[in-house]
């Protein structure tokens, strides 16, 4: 099996202790470095009932190098793009602000809360970081919408 120890150890740690609202798993089994997540958004979200695929690509060069992160779940969310690769705006994912103690399992908290409240003054879509400011109404509609129509 392919993958360092830190890669192992996290891994273990997750399967023995998962983040709350998250199941992990690997990709295929003999490549540590490609993780597959579902997670639960939280019940007090606009998103809750939803399920969420999310998949994790760990460099080589991890935990010196932040993990890559995509919703594979359409997701109506200002701080994910509204494409194919649902790429999350996170801080403590990008090179610069990324520190080797940081932990998978803290990444899907920190995504668990952001999807519970959003940050539209961090967004990767503009458009609907607009909505969310000045009709939250029609943002919480088309959020629910689509967690009915992908996330279930």
């Amino acid at each position: 099996m392919s993958g360092n120890k830190r890669i192992m150890k996290e891994f273990a740690d997750v399967q023995s202790n998962p983040p709350p609202g998250c199941k992990i798993t690997l990709e295929n089994e003999g490549d540590m470095n490609l993780w597959n997540v579902v997670m639960d958004a939280p019940s007090d979200s606009i998103y809750a009932g939803g399920h969420f695929k999310i998949a994790i690509k760990l460099p080589k060069e991890y935990p010196f190098k932040p993990p890559v992160l995509n919703f594979k779940t359409k997701l109506y969310h200002p701080n994910v793009t509204n494409d194919e690769n649902g790429s999350m705006c996170l801080g403590m994912l990008r090179p610069d602000e990324w520190k080797p103690p940081n932990k998978i399992a803290d990444v899907l908290k920190l995504v668990r809360t952001v999807l519970a409240s959003p940050q539209p003054d961090d967004a990767v879509e503009q458009g609907i970081a607009e909505q969310y400011k000045n009709d939250r109404k029609a943002f919480e509609k088309t959020a629910k919408d689509w967690v009915g129509k992908y996330a279930k």
